[in-house]
């Protein structure tokens, strides 16, 4: 998981790319921002077409759920327990 993650708002994800809340997490997004792809959101790892943040990773058991798990880098999965700690670390949650 990319320890530079938790300096901004957390936004957590799980519409697919298309849906007009993904369109919108994307366009509320700033720099400092991270995002975590859940549920149908993780359909936008393989997706070539959708611009995802540098600080974007998704839940490894929603991208095993989808047959999805060789899309994504190592460090773009995280697991249940990272997801909590990674709500503990942001000061702003965003749920979408």
């Amino acid at each position: 998981m990319n320890q530079s993650l938790g300096t901004g708002t957390l936004h957590i994800l799980n519409k697919a790319p298309g849906h007009p809340r993904f369109i919108a997490c994307l366009s509320a997004l700033s720099g400092q921002d991270s995002l975590v792809l859940i549920e149908d959101a993780v359909l936008a790892l393989p997706d070539t077409d959708t611009a995802l943040p540098e600080h974007t990773v998704a839940l490894e058991l929603d991208l095993d759920a989808r047959g999805l798990s060789g899309a994504a880098k190592t460090d773009q999965k995280i697991s249940h327990q990272q997801l909590v700690q990674l709500t503990e670390q942001h000061p702003r949650i965003i749920s979408w």
